[in-house]
């Protein structure tokens, strides 16, 4: 029964996704133009898989891929618990029930071979989302945010952790449509000063983005091992308080090109830099 699964899985993943409703959704890409044949649908799943056994799918996956995704009983999916590796499964129906008959445990790997972690500070309107996603894209293991001094998108109370779950919601839905197992860690929001408290980041792997600097990004990776965190300012930039608060940490200041990047670009361009001059993709 799942060897039909492993022949449509034997290719790589689809990346023609494209964002759907509010909930962070991914409706693949169709239509006369498409030269990419549709993706098996994959779905995260907070409990964990057991191979050969059946699994009451949770009530939003449910609704996504029988309402949404308009699924059919018999087609398809991939599921993944986030510890790993995924399980090629089929859609059944129970009455109103949507269940998933599980397959053979599939062992695969997209994770980078070091961990980066983006210190972003918090960006306003939808550049957080467009940052969130592309960083789970990209592979990052976690983001950071930072609520800075010249952050324009201030965040306290129910209004923050209302944001917070909807970031993490961003990055479930990228780990679906980008072929990862593990899902992306979305922080609570801190001040800079609680940050480096409180996480003690290792000045030889923690970089911050500034273009005032003079040290180019090849020569401040020289030191990096397996973890890098990279520290990107809000619109307005870091603020001379924050500055000097890295200087006291003893953290390096790199610049990256001639040009002045905007927050949502500068983040996501230096993991993808660093992964290829680290090797790490």
């Amino acid at each position: 029964m799942m060897a039909a699964h492993r022949a449509l899985l034997s290719g790589p993943a689809c990346a023609s996704g494209k964002p759907g409703g509010r909930d962070g959704s991914y409706r693949p890409q169709t239509g006369p133009f498409s030269l990419i044949p549709m993706a098996i649908p994959r779905f995260f799943c907070p409990e964990p898989l057991q191979a050969h056994a059946a699994t009451v799918l949770p009530e939003h996956i449910a609704h996504h891929a029988v309402r949404v995704l308009r699924l059919k009983p018999g087609a398809p999916i991939v599921l993944f618990d986030g510890r790993g590796g995924q399980y090629p499964a089929l859609l059944r129906m129970e009455g109103r029930l949507a269940l998933a008959d599980v397959g053979e445990y599939e062992f695969t790997d997209t994770e980078l071979a070091g961990r980066i972690t983006l210190v972003q500070g918090i960006a306003s309107g939808d550049k957080m989302d467009w940052i969130v996603e592309k960083a789970v894209e990209l592979g990052a293991v976690a983001i950071q945010p930072i609520a800075a001094r010249r952050s324009v998108l201030q965040l306290s109370g129910d209004r923050l952790e209302k944001r917070l779950t909807h970031w993490r919601r961003v990055a479930q839905a990228a780990a679906e449509q980008s072929g990862r197992n593990r899902l992306m860690a979305v922080n609570p929001p801190l001040p800079l000063q609680s940050w480096l408290e409180s996480a003690a980041p290792d000045p030889a792997s923690t970089l911050l983005c500034d273009p005032e600097a003079g040290q180019p990004l090849a020569e401040a990776l020289k030191n990096v091992k397996s973890e890098l965190a990279l520290l990107i300012g809000p619109e307005g930039g870091w603020s001379d308080e924050e500055l000097a608060l890295a200087a006291h940490h003893r953290l390096s200041r790199l610049r990256f090109g001639n040009r002045v990047l905007r927050t949502e670009t500068a983040g996501l361009a230096l993991i993808a830099a660093s992964t290829a001059l680290l090797g790490w993709a």
